[in-house]
């Protein structure tokens, strides 16, 4: 057997928040058909995760830097990863395709490009899989996304070959048994769903208000973020900012930490529509997703329609305990009948055989280019400082030296100013609006 076949695969990681640091990172370890060295690399934004929330993820980089795309992209022209791992939003997944296109025009050989999606795609389906396309793997954490994400291809004459299913790489954990005392139901809390004062003020008093029904139970609300702190999805009403001065019973906490180590000790899971619910059903915890603001695209919550699992505060208070359909699950991917030691093998094997592809894999080939989408490509560039061509545009941050004191000063305070903006000033903006 060659060494080449033996030693580790280099693989990168791009992520530009942290959740999807925490997909990306897990998924390129369930997907390597060998031992990995894994670099990562954080897309400087206004979710670049603080050094606590890559800790909880619980997965160590051998290397970690902070980038600009331009930077990213001048640091992959050389580097001889085997495997690319791009963790971004849609339009951060095209800009990267197009820039290492250009980046990689004239190396015989360039790694196997891979994306896909954090969990639940319940909006933005046709945008985000058109965005996506151009990397030599799609995956899909589903069945049920599989299929979709080939329709939607297929249907614009676009190759559906890089779909591939997988599952969550995040799942995981001891099923489910019950008979701990206490008894601790927990609220997975959401940054962004549902978005209003009145509807999240809503959800936390009915949550006191559980607690105070059943004294004897544990009721933890399970918080995504510590203030300061941002998320895939911007989180302008903090629980932690609504939970200020109510009367919290003894039995009710605000916890953070690891879902899976709080799942650990959970025997019943409530959300509107997190993919800790998924996390859950994986584990075989009852699982109630919310139908106290309405069953809508907005919450997300459309997606479990025919989970079995819909469900309001007044069920629950009551005693009612969901039961998940496993035909349901089975369409998710959430593998709770054993098969997920084996979801990840196909895309295992499709990355061995693109490795060792004689000659090396063809240029990336995005569906969107410069000529069948001349009015919407360069924009969604140009927000990542690059030309129509994948060029980084003049003044786009060097990529050959790294930052200085000066900058990283500058590139806090920056953040800092931003995230002050959406949780202080946007929201107050917003309450003078409607007076």
């Amino acid at each position: 057997m060659p060494a080449s076949a033996t030693k580790p695969l280099r693989v990168a990681v791009l992520a530009d928040s942290d959740t999807r640091w925490k997909w990306g990172t897990l998924t390129a370890k369930r997907i390597a058909p060998r031992d990995i060295r894994l670099d990562g690399y954080l897309l400087r934004g206004r979710a670049t995760p603080t050094a606590r929330q890559l800790g909880e993820v619980g997965v160590r980089a051998d290397f970690l830097r902070e980038v600009t795309a331009a930077e990213f992209l001048h640091a992959l022209r050389d580097e001889p990863y085997d495997v690319l791992v791009l963790a971004l939003v849609g339009g951060g997944v095209q800009a990267m395709l197009h820039g290492l296109a250009r980046a990689w025009e004239d190396r015989p050989r360039r790694p196997v490009v891979v994306t896909g999606y954090v969990g639940v795609v319940y909006e933005k389906l046709t945008d985000g899989l058109l965005l996506r396309h151009g990397a030599d793997l799609v995956l899909a954490n589903s069945r049920q996304d599989a299929e979709r994400f080939r329709a939607v291809y297929e249907g614009v004459g676009a190759d559906a070959g890089a779909v591939t299913e997988v599952a969550l790489p995040f799942l995981g954990g001891a099923p489910h048994t019950g008979g701990q005392e206490p008894y601790t139901v927990v609220f997975a809390a959401q940054p962004s769903v549902p978005d209003s004062r009145a509807d999240r003020t809503y959800l936390l008093n009915r949550l006191v208000e559980h607690a105070r029904r059943h004294p004897g139970r544990e009721v933890l609300l399970k918080l995504r973020s510590r203030p300061g702190e941002h998320t895939t999805h911007i989180e302008e009403l903090p629980y932690q900012k609504l939970a200020r001065g109510t009367d919290l019973p003894a039995n009710l906490r605000l916890v953070y930490g690891h879902m899976g180590e709080v799942l650990d000790r959970t025997d019943l899971l409530v959300t509107v529509s997190s993919t800790a619910a998924l996390e859950a059903l994986h584990r075989r915890i009852p699982t109630a997703v919310l139908t106290d603001l309405g069953v809508r695209e907005a919450l997300g919550n459309h997606h479990f329609v025919g989970s079995g699992c819909l469900a309001s505060w007044d069920q629950l208070d009551a005693g009612h305990l969901p039961e998940a359909d496993a035909d349901w699950l089975a369409r998710q991917g959430v593998a709770a009948d054993g098969s997920y030691a084996t979801a990840f093998d196909t895309a295992r094997a499709r990355i061995a055989e693109l490795l060792e592809k004689p000659g090396g894999l063809p240029p990336l080939t995005p569906y969107y280019t410069p000529v069948t989408t001349p009015g919407y490509l360069p924009g969604v560039l140009a927000r990542h400082h690059l030309g129509p061509d994948g060029t980084p545009l003049p003044g786009a941050p060097a990529g050959d030296r790294a930052p200085g004191p000066v900058r990283r000063v500058v590139r806090r305070t920056a953040r800092g100013a931003y995230r002050h903006g959406v949780q202080r000033v946007a929201p107050a903006i917003r309450r003078m609006g409607e007076l």
